[in-house]
């Protein structure tokens, strides 16, 4: 039986830093309030004109290709989970692919929100079960400080940017992707959204002025679902593959907000000691908390560990993902 393995891994978080002290200049905030709420101390940001999320993705490739040795030329697949395209076309997975030298990959990007990269990685998991392909480079992250709202004090603490990217290969062993559950229900629009610059409401002097263009979260509402969504699918992911709390060596969730995290290890009945949390570091960077996460673990992680994913974003859509690390 053919699997994918993930076996290797890079990530770019960019240089400059907002602190929470640093958003109190700019709204009524403060590091008590943000750190009691969502446990998020500072956020890095790309800056730079013409600076989009492809140019943090070709970093994390770049380091992906360092790390792993693997002929850029041998890549097959190329997805870019990203809610924060450099441009509406072309897809910011070519960007990467060009400057990279993947010249033999097919490149396309996936908009799923903060669980982009979790429905990336299934789609490359499946791609290689096919047979067809042998290697693919899931690529998550996002520019979410060009879509944030830095006078709007609920969501300005919440969002950095990140990019991190994994690759993906085919195995026989009885390690890597074992299994997946997704999962969307559209009654997660009214709650989040950015209702600018699509088709609907393509950009204009109208939409600008009604700060169409940025984030809009409804956070009781959001915090409420993603709690429940995100400890059902772990947990019947665990059902499912027969796993026991003591099995899950390691737990990733989507790193949004750390009451929530919390709140979803212990419904698994996960330790504290086995729950990644980096969100202190980087804040919610969207489809690239997960890689980031994972890149961050690599040197705690042994072959044959057993990993759970989970995601939850706008739409609604989440899901988990059951890994058997394979290196």
């Amino acid at each position: 039986m053919i699997r994918a393995a993930i076996t290797g891994l890079g990530a770019y978080v960019p240089e400059d830093i907002i602190t929470n002290e640093d958003l109190s200049k700019l709204v009524d905030t403060s590091d008590e309030w943000i750190m009691s709420r969502v446990g998020i101390k500072e956020r890095h940001v790309l800056k730079g004109e013409g600076q989009g999320v492809s140019v943090m993705g070709i970093k994390a490739v770049e380091k992906l290709l360092q790390n792993t040795k693997v002929n850029p030329e041998e890549i097959e697949v190329v997805i870019f989970a990203t809610t924060t395209p450099d441009y509406g076309f072309p897809a910011s997975a070519v960007l990467v692919a060009h400057a990279c030298g993947l010249k033999n990959a097919f490149a396309f990007d996936i908009q799923a929100a903060c669980a982009g990269f979790l429905c990336a990685l299934e789609s490359a998991s499946n791609f290689i079960r096919s047979g067809k392909y042998k290697k693919a480079i899931v690529i998550g992250g996002d520019k979410m400080t060009s879509i944030t709202d830095y006078s709007d004090r609920t969501t300005c603490p919440l969002f950095g940017d990140a990019v991190g990217a994994v690759l993906v290969e085919a195995t026989t062993e009885e390690v890597g992707i074992m299994d997946a559950e997704l999962h969307s229900d559209g009654i997660g629009f009214p709650h989040l959204h950015m209702l600018g610059g699509g088709s609907a409401y393509p950009s204009s002097a109208e939409t600008i002025e009604k700060k169409m263009h940025y984030v809009y979260q409804e956070g009781q509402a959001v915090y409420k679902h993603a709690v429940k969504n995100m400890s059902d699918v772990s947990v019947s992911i665990m059902e499912r593959n027969n796993l026991t709390k003591d099995d899950v060596n390691w737990f990733i969730a989507h790193q949004a907000n750390l009451r929530i995290i919390d709140a979803v290890a212990r419904r698994m009945g996960v330790t504290t000691d086995k729950v990644v949390i980096n969100i202190e570091k980087y804040g919610n960077t969207s489809a690239g908390t997960i890689p980031l996460a994972l890149y961050e673990l690599v040197p705690k992680l042994k072959k044959g560990d057993n990993v759970i994913l989970t995601a939850f974003g706008a739409g609604f859509i989440w899901g988990s993902i059951y890994i058997k690390w394979a290196y």
